[in-house]
């Protein structure tokens, strides 16, 4: 339930975004030497080094953060769920293949794989938009819903419920949408949960090294690398996205453990 507040509490922001991330106000946002300014009654999280108002900037980064892993975690997962459905019901040398797949691509570590494909399509140009960065989580993060689902689907596929409804000549088609696919929902859920934690980090971790989606658009990740450079007059510019992300990471991580308590009691019930 924590998990879930928070969570609701980030998309509440994203949705309501109190003001303008992107408005300029030199003449009052900054101190007399030039500094930002402050938390304050005006701007509640204080000033960036152009005067904008950090709130805004973190509610707007949260539509940019939270969209874009958002996307990323729906295109891995609709990959993931049709190589583990495929893999887990095939069996045999089609498992094989596929799992020794999924093993390569695991083999490299999530966000050094992500950070190399974005690296290779920002070198193409392909950075006009956030395309290249849902793409790039995507190819990066589908394994392990690949790999908990076909674990899942194989044991499945082995069960009563399967046996006989092959036994009556369903097609295999039939067995995976209407008997598999259902029975592996639970699992679909964590798993997207959990890897929308993972594109939110890596998301924020890319957008530090400027990687990920493209001015003017604000990001989490975008600003800590920005307010770095302030981090002894104005610690606030690393401390407010620092603990967003942190928090943000952490009530998704929640969620997910809570969702699969509650898949889990489900299934021992019946």
């Amino acid at each position: 339930m924590i998990g879930l507040v928070l969570a609701l509490v980030l998309v509440g922001l994203a949705v309501i975004a109190p003001g303008d991330p992107l408005a300029l106000d030199v003449d009052r946002g900054l101190s007399e030497l030039g500094l930002p300014l402050p938390p304050s009654a005006d701007a509640p999280l204080g000033t960036d080094h152009l005067g904008r108002d950090v709130l805004a900037r973190v509610a707007g980064g949260a539509g940019t953060s939270l969209g874009v892993a958002g996307l990323a975690t729906l295109l891995s997962l609709l990959l993931g769920v049709a190589v583990g459905l495929i893999a887990g019901y095939a069996g045999g040398w089609i498992d094989q293949v596929l799992m020794r797949l999924v093993d390569l691509v695991l083999a490299f570590p999530f966000l050094l794989l992500a950070i190399l494909l974005a690296s290779l399509l920002r070198e193409r140009g392909l950075t006009s938009s956030s395309a290249p960065v849902v793409v790039t989580l995507a190819l990066a993060g589908w394994t392990t819903g690949a790999r908990v689902i076909g674990t899942k689907v194989m044991t499945l596929t082995r069960s009563e419920l399967v046996v006989a409804a092959r036994a009556l000549g369903a097609s295999p088609l039939r067995i995976v949408l209407r008997h598999l696919l259902p029975n592996v929902a639970g699992v679909i859920v964590v798993v997207a949960v959990v890897g929308f934690a993972q594109n939110l980090m890596a998301e924020s971790v890319l957008s530090y090294l400027g990687l990920g989606p493209p001015p003017p658009d604000p990001t989490w990740g975008r600003m800590l690398y920005e307010g770095k450079t302030f981090y002894r007059t104005a610690p606030h510019l690393i401390l407010v996205p620092g603990i967003t992300i942190m928090i943000a990471v952490v009530s998704f991580h929640l969620l997910a453990g809570g969702l699969r308590s509650i898949f889990d009691d489900s299934e021992a019930r019946t």
